[in-house]
C-alpha cells in the first residue's frame, strides 16, 4: 500500500481504537442509570421521568461509537456459511466487492445523520416525552458514530485491497 493509505488507516485505527474502547464503559454507565432508577423507584418510591431516556441514549451512544471499533476487531456478525471456510485472499476479495455496497449505505446514513442534527439544531428539537430533553447532543453523536463507521469501512477496504493483491 501506498503511504499516505497507510497513515489513513493508522490514523483511522488509533481514532477508533480510543473511541471503542471509550465506548465500552459507557454500558456500565447505563446499568448504573437503570439500576439507580430501579433502587429510587422500588425502594423510596421516587421515580425519575429522565433515567430510561438517559439510559437509550446512552446506548445508542454505545453502539454507534463502538461500530468502528467493532469492525476493525473483526466483531461484527457475517454469515459464515461459505465465508468461514474461505482463504484470507478470497475473503479479502468477496470483501472488495461488498465493500463499496456497505460505503454507500454508511455515506446515505451520514448524510441523512448529518441533515437530521441540523434540524435539530436549527429548531431546538426536543423529545416528545414528559421530560423533552434537547436531541442535538445525541445527534451529534450519531453522525460522529457513522462518520467512524464510514472511515473504518475505507480502511478495511484499503487492508483487503492489499491482502487481495497478496500484500501483507
Amino acid at each position: 500500500m501506498p503511504k499516505p493509505i497507510k497513515l489513513f488507516v493508522r490514523y483511522v485505527e488509533a481514532v477508533n481504537t480510543v473511541v471503542g474502547k471509550f465506548s465500552m464503559y459507557l454500558v456500565f454507565a447505563m446499568g448504573g442509570i437503570l439500576l439507580f432508577e430501579s433502587v429510587s423507584r422500588t425502594a423510596f418510591n421516587q421515580p425519575h421521568i429522565w433515567a430510561v431516556e438517559i439510559a437509550q441514549f446512552v446506548m445508542a451512544a454505545y453502539y454507534l461509537l463502538g461500530g468502528g471499533y467493532s469492525m476493525m476487531i473483526d466483531g461484527h456478525v457475517r454469515m459464515d456459511l461459505l465465508y468461514g471456510r474461505w482463504s484470507t485472499q478470497r475473503k479479502a476479495i468477496a470483501d472488495l466487492i461488498t465493500g463499496p455496497i456497505l460505503i454507500f449505505y454508511l455515506v446515505v446514513l451520514l448524510i441523512g445523520s448529518i441533515s437530521s442534527l441540523g434540524y435539530a439544531i436549527e429548531y431546538h428539537q426536543k423529545s416528545y416525552t414528559p421530560w423533552g430533553p434537547p436531541l442535538a447532543p445525541i445527534k451529534v453523536v450519531m453522525a460522529f458514530g457513522i462518520l467512524l463507521m464510514l472511515l473504518q469501512t475505507i480502511a478495511e477496504w484499503f487492508k483487503d485491497l492489499a491482502r487481495a493483491r497478496g500484500e501483507k
